[in-house]
């Protein structure tokens, strides 16, 4: 029997998951499946070569390995540029899928019509982008603008000159540094392109060179892809405000159809709940013995429709697995990435429906419903049905809920940020709002600072510890944590989005809290975003009069595990925020490529990595980053 302590020592994050699993062998003798932490004990110990980023497959001479005794491959690449080539091909991967995601939102709100499945919910901020872009909207009507705007949106996938738009939404000092080093994102197809060209067998080597253009492509994730998608996504389907929410595995329901809704692109999800909502289909459930339809999340997917839908999060990404081990879920309704292909062979054990929606992630044994933008709504219907149909499959010997969750608050966009500022004090100046409230704060030392929190579980950290605990000791220290992604889930689960959290934060922190009426950790949303935390910084450096690299703001990613957190990574030291990792990249293997990931990138951008795998020693190292920024600006 698997040992559930080797993996989470988080109270109430993890003990929901050890009471399912402790749980299963009476409720699923006879069933025949692996879980995730099977897997990583299959696979230890993990290969070295790997982990360090000195393999190289790129071409079929190799696999070439770097050692003491061939410190060659047989191209004669050394290992700084090999590792080099393996980090620029995953920011290329995670810079795609944020992308994807972002055209994928650009392509449905050109579809976007009045009598159609999706429609233009926030109409002021779509006109404030039109503007932005220059796009013309006098006497227009708001779907004709809409339609050009999501034109203009994708000209800055495949434009073949100039630079991105959106890069003039930093500060003037961000965008001279920007065209001075050659990071400037072009057009984010043409970035993706030059990694894949500039790692193909027989050109660049130079780890300086591969730096940059790595640095570059994630800018066009961050600052074209990912912050077109929140864009666009708030535009359609409402800017976040301050909703109070659940989580954890205690928001599955007994008496209802329990759908979840899983991935990253909210399109699907959005129609998910919009169907559920719908008298015919409630009837429809009830006739199947239901008391209703329970619609819960995983992952940013869960992030999306909570901040707009106020819709609970019941797992986040290493929990995907044992949400479905309740035995009471109807339905796994998934689009894309972080999806495990082993949630078939676990559904196929209880009732549940494992449904996938996208060509771009379809898996063996799933039930594949392609969701056409056209006819969305209705194809949504459909899968709820098929949700409902299996309620009445439900095996009650196989359900355990365990009675664990937590309350918090989400939804704090920018937009809320700045209403939150409003309640405090005006804080209009010159006819606009400022952040200049928080920026008084963090001068008068009521705030030490702050820290970006971005998402992601990772089985080498007891899961959610580096999160949660980094957290709590940050708000100890006056230091208000802003998170995304599964970071924010974790915190959602710990009980530390809840405004009574404020109790383990320091005087000043608390005070804010009071003032604000707030949590010390802020819910922002999904993984893309951490645009949003772009946009804050940049706008803090704009009314302080300062550049980003002085504000006392760091980021963290204390479990990261995918591409596209390599991405991000790249992007936001590229915006000039500190950047700290509790999961080691494959970078070990070459020194030089270290020391200019910790150090030399300092020179180029005025931020670096830092890279610690303790999370106690890593949040200290966040302190002191924070504190030292303070020093700097003489506060």
């Amino acid at each position: 029997m698997r040992t559930w302590e080797d993996f989470t020592t988080i109270e109430d994050v993890g003990a929901a998951t050890k009471q399912v699993l402790d749980s299963l062998e009476s409720r699923c003798s006879g069933c025949e499946f692996e879980l995730w932490e099977d897997r990583w004990k299959a696979q230890q110990p993990q290969c070295k070569f790997g982990l360090e980023g000195v393999c190289c497959s790129l071409c079929g001479m190799g696999p070439c390995r770097i050692t003491p005794k061939a410190p060659r491959g047989i191209c004669g690449a050394e290992a700084a540029g090999i590792v080099g080539r393996n980090v620029m091909r995953m920011v290329a991967s995670g810079t795609a899928s944020h992308s994807d995601h972002g055209r994928h939102i650009c392509h449905v709100m050109h579809s976007a019509s009045p009598d159609g499945p999706y429609r233009i919910t926030d109409e002021k901020k779509l006109l404030a982008l039109a503007a932005e872009w220059e796009v013309e909207t006098e006497g227009c009507d708001i779907y004709d603008i809409a339609h050009e705007v999501a034109l203009v949106g994708l000209d800055d996938y495949g434009k073949p000159f100039g630079t991105a738009r959106y890069l003039t939404r930093a500060t003037k000092e961000r965008q001279e540094l920007w065209d001075r080093e050659g990071i400037a994102p072009r057009a984010i197809d043409r970035e993706i392109a030059t990694c894949m060209h500039m790692t193909h067998m027989g050109n660049s080597t130079k780890p300086e060179a591969l730096l940059r253009q790595a640095m570059r492509t994630g800018m066009a994730d961050g600052w074209v892809g990912s912050m077109m998608a929140t864009d666009f996504t708030d535009i359609l389907f409402g800017t976040p405000i301050e909703r109070i929410t659940e989580g954890n595995l205690g928001c599955i329901e007994i008496d209802k159809v329990n759908i979840v809704v899983h991935g990253h692109d909210p399109a699907m999800s959005e129609m998910i709940a919009v169907a559920a909502d719908q008298k015919d289909i409630l009837e429809y459930a009830r006739s199947k013995g239901a008391a209703g339809i329970n619609i819960t999340g995983i992952c940013c997917t869960a992030n999306e429709v909570t901040m707009r839908h106020g819709i609970r999060i019941s797992a986040s990404f290493l929990q995907q697995e044992h949400v479905i081990l309740t035995g009471a879920v109807e339905a796994m309704v998934v689009d894309v990435q972080c999806v495990f292909p082993s949630i078939t062979p676990i559904s196929k054990c209880f009732h549940t429906k494992f449904i996938t929606t996208s060509e771009i992630c379809q898996i063996p044994g799933a039930i594949h419903v392609q969701i056409d933008d056209e006819k969305a709504l209705d194809q949504a219907r459909e899968i709820v049905r098929m949700a409902c149909d299996a309620f009445a499959e439900r095996d009650p010997n196989k359900v355990f809920i365990p009675a664990i969750k937590h309350h918090g608050t989400v939804g704090f966009s920018l937009e809320t940020i700045l209403k939150k500022l409003d309640g405090v004090t005006n804080s209009f100046v010159d006819e606009r709002q400022t952040y200049k409230p928080l920026i008084d704060c963090i001068k008068s030392g009521v705030l030490r600072g702050a820290v970006a929190m971005a998402g992601c579980n990772n089985p080498k950290i007891p899961t959610a510890y580096g999160h949660v605990e980094i957290m709590k000791e940050c708000i100890k220290n006056d230091i208000i944590v802003i998170a995304s992604g599964c970071a924010a889930q974790s915190a959602l689960k710990a009980g530390l989005l809840s405004k009574e959290a404020k109790e383990l934060a320091g005087a000043g922190l608390r005070r804010v809290c009071d003032l604000a009426d707030i949590p010390p950790i802020l819910h922002m949303g999904a993984c893309v975003d951490i645009s949003r935390m772009m946009l804050l910084a940049n706008r803090i450096a704009m009314d302080w009069g300062i550049d980003v690299p002085q504000v006392p703001v760091v980021a963290c990613a204390a479990e990261w595990m995918s591409e596209k957190a390599v991405a991000i990574g790249h992007y936001v030291i590229s915006t000039g925020i500190d950047t700290f990792l509790g999961v080691s990249p494959p970078v070990s293997g070459s020194p030089e490529m270290y020391k200019l990931l910790t150090e030399d990138v300092k020179n180029i951008c005025g931020a670096t990595f830092t890279i610690e795998t303790d999370p106690d020693k890593l949040v200290k190292a966040i302190v002191n980053r924070v504190e030292e920024k303070r020093v700097e600006l003489g506060l």
